[in-house]
């Protein structure tokens, strides 16, 4: 098999609800979907990359360059399709994760569907349900947030996850527990906080947190070091997070007991799973992050999360907890116990709708091979 092009699409999507972090508030959400064709058959991917540089240096404009100048013409170049090969073989580019992870879960899914295979079959999955929780955004006040809180828990989430950022943290974290004292609750500061804002983080751990994620900037592995010996809490790293050597280092580090995998901010799913495996082989549970993705981005998660070690609540929302209309079918919803099934049909397992793609399309352009 031989490919036969590469398109790329920018779309926008408008939030039900305004999300906000430690980085700023989004009413909508710019981001690229790549499809790569081969013999009649399509595989999807989800570039996960911002409008804005604020989680990462990535945005969709350094992700579409890197793509079509880079990535793309390297893959027509090499005849690349297998997902391994282009990971392998793209390592020779420096950085840009979410460019390339874009690119390799297409060819993940293209893989799925040539073999006739659910792409959790293809990874060794052994879940067919995904235990779900929820990320509620910074809030205008806290009686907006328990309301919003009060609403997830009715929906069946089995995790609540709240922003938090200096002067949004302690006070919230109690009035929080007064309305909900045994709700699973996790707080992330994503990178918000220094080490001198110690003090203030450990009074978060009468709340009994389920974790306190990424406290530091990513680059402070040492720090949260520091800080982990100080909190019975559980720390959570995501952002510090980009590989297999850093997630091993900060485990040998001790400055974490928890990992959050993102495929996109690792670079792709074969990135995630030597992540995924060195953290169970050192007792090291793991969640799926999510980065408020469309149904494509949403269904290759969901396959990803299928895993042994993938122990915690995820991530993972239904399509109406971001979309009022999704761009695949059928949407992905929660049932009665929390939990999202993980899709069964080839590849990621749901159909993108062109004409909802073309609705939210910005532009597109399409390489030819």
């Amino acid at each position: 098999m031989k490919l036969d092009k590469i398109e790329l699409t920018l779309l926008k999507l408008p939030y039900v609800h305004f999300f906000e972090t430690s980085f700023g508030r989004e009413i909508e959400r710019t981001f690229i979907i790549v499809k790569v064709t081969a013999q009649g058959l399509d595989g999807y991917g989800e570039v996960v990359a911002s409008q804005n540089p604020f989680y990462s240096y990535e945005t969709t404009s350094t992700a579409w360059l890197m793509l079509k100048d880079y990535l793309i013409p390297f893959v027509k170049q090499q005849g690349i399709v297998e997902p391994t090969d282009f990971a392998i073989k793209a390592g020779r580019f420096k950085g840009h994760p979410m460019a390339k992870a874009g690119l390799e879960l297409a060819l993940w899914d293209l893989l799925g569907k040539r073999e006739g295979l659910p792409l959790k079959a293809v990874y060794g999955g052994v879940r067919r349900r995904i235990d779900a929780g929820v990320s509620v955004g910074i809030q205008d006040d806290i009686p907006q947030l328990l309301n919003r809180i009060q609403s997830f828990l009715e929906q069946g989430y089995l995790r609540i996850k709240i922003k938090i950022k200096p002067g949004w943290d302690e006070s919230v974290c109690r009035e929080i527990r007064k309305q909900f004292p045994r709700i699973l609750l996790q707080a992330d500061a994503n990178g918000a906080y220094g080490l001198n804002d110690t003090d203030e983080l450990k009074r978060l751990e009468e709340f009994k947190l389920l974790m306190l994620e990424q406290p530091f900037p990513a680059y402070d592995l040492w720090d949260h070091s520091r800080l982990q010996k100080e909190m019975e809490t559980d720390i959570c790293l995501d952002e510090s997070i980009t590989s297999e050597v850093t997630a091993r280092t900060a485990m040998e580090m001790k400055s974490c007991r928890i990992v959050n995998i993102k495929v996109g901010r690792v670079g792709g799913v074969v990135e995630a799973r030597r992540i995924h495996d060195i953290c169970m082989e050192k007792g090291v549970p793991v969640w799926c992050g999510g980065m408020l993705e469309s149904g494509i981005g949403r269904a290759h998660n969901l396959h990803i999360a299928s895993l042994k070690n993938f122990v915690f609540p995820n991530d993972l929302s239904a399509s109406e907890r971001y979309y009022a209309e999704d761009i695949v079918e059928p949407a992905f919803s929660l049932d009665s116990r929390g939990t999202i099934a993980v899709p069964d049909g080839p590849g990621i397992g749901v159909d993108p709708v062109k004409e909802r793609i073309q609705r939210a399309k910005v532009h597109s352009e399409t390489i030819a091979f």
